[in-house]
């Protein structure tokens, strides 16, 4: 302590010193022109600012009886901006019952090579009220997703957590649709607009009527500000432009508001939003929480106005709790700790400033730059040291004895325990992604309409190549190779919708960590949607190819072909689903899957002879029943001309079987997809990669057909 206590008051002495080039480097917009610290003399009392909860007897939910509203920074800050106020005439319909949550010696642990022994939280302490904004705020790699994900219950399988989270006073999970949790990174349907999307969320989600969803949609969209952009498409349209980042950011946080969920977690709000953005998500933030709602969410680092509007703060760093308890009472820690901000800094950069040891490499680098300039040559300034006294201040302050206080009060008596919204049943959800899937796909015209031109002109092409080739026997061969190239080709081409498989992938990602749709209801609607399309696609080009080239005039010859082509693309289709469910990368994607489909051209039985693999469904379905003439007088049958050269069967229901096995392959690519989409879900990667090593020996049992 000794140590500290004398790095400390070194520190403390080069950051209040108005002419100590240190504590001026990094807030200086000219040189030599200096800032003072800023003063404490005037700010607030703040013992009694201290929330106590109160539940009322009969009640659903924890109220707030006493939440003073966080003063302006102005009041410390004669520099800086006011906070700004909410919206006026904002109309709050509907309240939400809000919950309290408190965490205490919450600790979580990340599996390493051997045990879980690496501490990513470390005895964290610390609470959030109904109506009101708590923050979670750090430098990188300090905690704060962490901390989030382990109060939502959201940590992954390599996570262990220690501790207690106290929802209501209980430590019980929260029921489904109770709360609701944003992700860093979402995906969202670019093809719907804000109010379709919205709706179709709230069909996925929500059980009852269907004008009590739409009413449940409006108040979302009102909620986040998203009136002037409800009818707009959210991700770009052929002709239409798309929805900016912010508004993005706030379509996502729509789509949990849909639930009315009594507790938000929202990871990274302003994630890569610009100031005026960030600003406008802030104040639809603080306004939402006008309607009861609690809020938690990380931050990065925030502008002075946007701190302004947090009603509490928990400063992490290294996984341990610098500070927790109001914002301007923060400012007052750091002073106290020997690290005053300067006038007309933002607080939340001068508190990364002091605690990111990313700076030292930094001032490592400036001392350098000033030793051989002789400018700044003072600069020190020890992120470690900051830490520590950071630390041993707060352990030893009042708010720590507060924060211990006011947790003991959320816990000792129970509150109303919070209930289940109840869940869709799986028919709904089936039908509502078909319907979904449908709109999507009619309005894909890059993977879906496009891909039909390109099948249509690619059977173009190869039926002028092969056209007028007559009903000899020298056309045996060539027939043969114009069927071959015809179904290779088509299956080659199936590679255009690997962006839209991808997408479809994230999208059920999304929605299944916050169990609105599920692995089996997903690959069911999917399928069904996909089916009008593909055999929009198959039986166009079939009709090309097949009257291009002359092949047998029979209404029963030419249905069998649609439908074996037919089936043939949904084969391409679950195996395309499941090789982008292995590789979440569009360009591993198409290589794998490229691949491996030469490597079934390659085995099909047409460059190469292999008995053992089944006879070409199509060439049967093309030769049986038919003759050849050889000469003037002799004749032969279609399989006496091919069965020495491909290996046809002789047996007249053959080619059924064929097209039985082909439709068995598409089943069961849709069951390896199944069983991929559970352990994408649950992140067991490694699994993923064994099957991965199993996929040849899949290849080589089907690629004859």
């Amino acid at each position: 302590m000794e140590e500290i206590q004398s790095q400390s008051d070194h520190y403390r002495s080069s950051s209040s010193s108005a002419s100590s080039p240190a504590s001026n480097f990094f807030y200086l917009r000219k040189p030599g022109s200096l800032r003072q610290p800023i003063s404490f003399e005037d700010s607030p009392d703040w013992d009694g600012t201290d929330i106590e909860a109160r539940v009322d007897e009969g009640g659903d939910s924890i109220h707030a009886a006493a939440t003073p509203a966080s003063p302006s920074l102005s009041k410390l800050n004669s520099g800086s901006l006011p906070s700004p106020p909410l919206p006026e005439g904002a109309v709050i319909t509907r309240k939400i019952a809000g919950a309290s949550i408190a965490w205490k010696d919450l600790t979580v642990t990340i599996k390493g090579k051997r045990k879980y022994s690496d501490k990513v939280v470390k005895s964290l302490n610390g609470y959030a009220l109904p109506g009101t904004m708590t923050v979670i705020m750090g430098p990188a790699k300090s905690g704060k997703s962490t901390l989030l994900r382990a109060l939502a219950g959201r940590l992954p399988d390599s996570a262990r957590m220690y501790g207690e989270v106290f929802v209501n006073g209980t430590t019980t999970c929260m029921p489904y649709g109770s709360y609701g949790f944003v992700d860093r990174e979402t995906t969202l349907i670019g093809t719907l607009t804000v109010r379709e999307f919205l709706y179709y969320s709230a069909l996925l989600q929500l059980p009852g009527f269907l004008c009590q969803k739409r009413s449940v949609v409006e108040d979302a969209i009102d909620s986040m500000s998203l009136g002037d952009y409800a009818n707009k498409l959210i991700g770009g349209h052929c002709y239409m432009k798309g929805l900016r980042s912010g508004e993005r950011r706030r379509v996502s946080i729509a789509r949990e508001l849909v639930m009315r969920p009594h507790i938000l977690f929202i990871d990274e709000p302003l994630y890569r939003l610009d100031s005026v953005s960030a600003l406008l998500m802030m104040v639809t933030l603080k306004k939402l929480t006008s309607t009861g709602c609690t809020l938690i969410f990380t931050i990065y680092q925030s502008s002075t106005e946007v701190f302004g509007l947090f009603d509490r703060i928990c400063l992490l760093a290294n996984g341990n709790t610098l500070f927790f308890g109001e914002t301007l009472a923060c400012l007052q820690h750091f002073s106290n700790a020997g690290f005053p901000c300067p006038i007309m800094q933002s607080p939340s950069d001068h508190f990364l400033r002091a605690i990111n040891t990313e700076f030292d490499r930094i001032i490592a680098m400036c001392k350098s730059w000033q030793d051989d300039h002789g400018d700044l040559s003072a600069v020190n300034m020890d992120t470690v040291v900051a830490i520590r006294t950071l630390e041993a201040t707060y352990k030893s302050s009042a708010d720590a004895a507060a924060l211990e206080t006011m947790i003991v009060k959320l816990i000792e008596k129970e509150g109303p325990s919070l209930k289940s919204k109840g869940m869709v049943g799986n028919i709904t959800r089936v039908a509502v992604l078909t319907w979904r899937s449908l709109l999507i796909m009619s309005r894909e015209w890059k993977y879906y309409w496009l891909r039909l031109i390109l099948y249509m002109f690619l059977a173009l092409c190869i039926g002028t190549v092969f056209s007028g080739l007559g009903h000899t026997l020298s056309s045996v061969v060539t027939r043969v190779a114009a069927i071959f190239v015809f179904v290779s080709s088509t299956s080659l081409l199936s590679i255009a919708g690997v962006p839209a498989q991808m997408k479809e992938i994230k999208i059920y990602a999304c929605e299944a960590s916050n169990q609105h749709s599920g692995a089996f209801i997903f690959l069911i609607g999917q399928l069904v949607a996909s089916i009008p399309f593909l055999f929009l696609i198959s039986i166009s080009s079939s009709l090309v190819f097949y009257f291009l080239v002359g092949l047998r005039d029979e209404f029963s010859t030419l249905m069998y072909f649609v439908l074996n082509f037919f089936t043939c693309l949904l084969v391409n289709e679950g195996f395309l689903l499941a090789v982008t469910s292995i590789w979440q990368d569009i360009f591993w994607s198409m290589l794998i899957f490229v691949s491996i489909q030469v490597i079934m051209m390659l085995s099909a039985g047409f460059l190469r002879i292999r008995n053992a693999l089944p006879g070409p469904g199509l060439l049967e379905n093309e030769y049986i029943e038919t003759s050849f003439a050889v000469g003037q007088v002799r004749t032969i049958s279609g399989n006496q001309a091919l069965q020495n050269v491909y290996d046809i069967s002789t047996d007249n229901n053959s080619k059924w079987k064929n097209l039985l096995v082909l439709f068995l392959m598409a089943v069961a690519y849709r069951v390896l997809v199944f069983v991929l989409l559970k352990f994408y879900v649950r992140k067991h990667l490694f699994l993923i990669q064994c099957v991965v090593g199993h996929i040849p020996c899949i290849v080589a049992t089907i690629c004859g057909l």
